[in-house]
């Protein structure tokens, strides 16, 4: 109980709850925005080239792994249904990108057997996924 001479402290607002509520929801968009990054293909060691340029269409990609690994949009195929399947995934009319995303060690062989069956799919373009240096 109050005596009559004590002052009214009067209304007080803590701002440390705020601050804590304000960094949990810094703290979840800063996480959240590292999952919203779209990586397509396999993690691959890209070879660097200097005069390498953004694409701007979602291109299909096509992954080839040091070991021989092959896929196209992160499902695993075989070399030899390597057209069918993307020729199910362009767009008729429209032109299609396919990315490349070789491994600096793959063998060169493979990659220009590579692009020898997608250069047969009419409508599409290619490109080679490189890292700047």
């Amino acid at each position: 109980m109050r005596l009559p001479t004590e002052p009214d402290p009067g209304p007080q607002v803590n701002i440390v709850p705020m601050i804590d509520v304000i960094f949990a929801i810094l703290v979840y968009f800063i996480v959240a925005s590292l999952f919203l990054t779209r990586s397509e293909g396999l993690p691959v060691n890209l070879p660097k080239a200097t005069t390498s340029e953004a694409q701007n269409s979602p291109p299909i990609t096509v992954s080839l792994d040091a070991q021989g690994n092959l896929t196209v949009n992160r499902q695993p195929s075989a070399s030899a249904d390597l057209r069918a399947t993307v020729e199910r995934l362009v767009q008729p009319g429209r032109p299609a990108v396919v990315v490349i995303n070789a491994d600096e060690g793959t063998n060169y062989g493979q990659v220009v057997t590579l692009m020898d069956q997608l250069r047969q799919i009419p409508g599409v373009r290619l490109a080679i996924a490189t890292r700047r240096p």
